[in-house]
């Protein structure tokens, strides 16, 4: 009898002078958030964590997708999810997303719960669960507390595409990607005590968001995914067509 081939892993990892790289690489279903690739994210960050060596982390990916949100055929339980998300925040190492791509609904909460966001000229975001009837609910933990609230409105009401220029206003995006050698040089400059002690205060707030909502929203998420519109709406996306609900 053969035996099963080794697993390919979803999430590769790099080491480079105090800085390890993370990748989703996933590029078949454009990285979407399956509970495999879920739950390796989490083991690495917790590796990451724990490894002295590791001054920060750099989260990016493979293929032209960061990320297209929920994988709609292996998705993770919504517990999981929100956990992956309070683990990027209060990784006790600064973690910086780095998207040279497509981002897409839950792609920006794995974005908004990281410390800094550079984005080439070329990437794109969306928040695109109002079109398969259901809502950011989930993902509302990291970004609500970063996001501009008139440009959260409409892109969350809208699903409409937007650039870098939108995403730098609206305080999804730290900085253009040619920003990166810099900003991990300086990473590698300060001390780990001083890291750990200053990713406290710029993440309070949204810690914050987790204790009092987080619950709340994985309850919303999972009544809208079990909903008859969703099902309408996520059928319609696997079968490439207008929902009903389309005038």
């Amino acid at each position: 009898m053969s035996q099963p081939g080794p697993h390919t892993p979803l999430v590769t990892t790099a080491f480079d002078r105090g800085i390890t790289t993370l990748t989703l690489d996933s590029p078949s279903n454009r990285n979407a958030l399956s509970a495999p690739l879920v739950g390796e994210l989490a083991d690495a960050l917790t590796a990451c964590g724990k490894d002295p060596a590791v001054r920060a982390v750099l989260l990016t990916h493979s293929g032209g997708t960061f990320s297209a949100g929920a994988d709609l055929k292996a998705p993770p339980g919504p517990y999981a999810f929100v956990d992956l998300l309070r683990q990027i925040v209060e990784l006790p190492k600064p973690v910086v997303g780095l998207v040279t791509g497509h981002a897409r609904a839950g792609g920006l909460g794995l974005l908004g719960a990281c410390d800094v966001v550079l984005a080439s000229p070329d990437a794109d975001f969306a928040l695109t669960e109002v079109r398969i009837g259901v809502a950011p609910a989930v993902i509302s933990l990291t970004l609500l507390p970063k996001l501009e609230p008139r440009a959260a409105a409409r892109y969350y009401l809208t699903g409409e595409r937007f650039g870098v220029p939108e995403a730098l206003r609206m305080g999804l995006v730290t900085a253009d990607a040619a920003a990166l050698d810099g900003i991990l040089d300086g990473l590698r400059s300060a001390s780990p005590q001083g890291l750990r002690a200053s990713k406290r205060l710029v993440t309070a707030r949204v810690l914050e968001t987790f204790e009092r909502d987080a619950e709340e929203l994985v309850q919303l998420s999972a009544s809208l995914f079990a909903s008859a519109e969703a099902r309408e709406g996520m059928t319609a996306f696997l079968e490439r067509r207008d929902p009903a609900w389309r005038l």
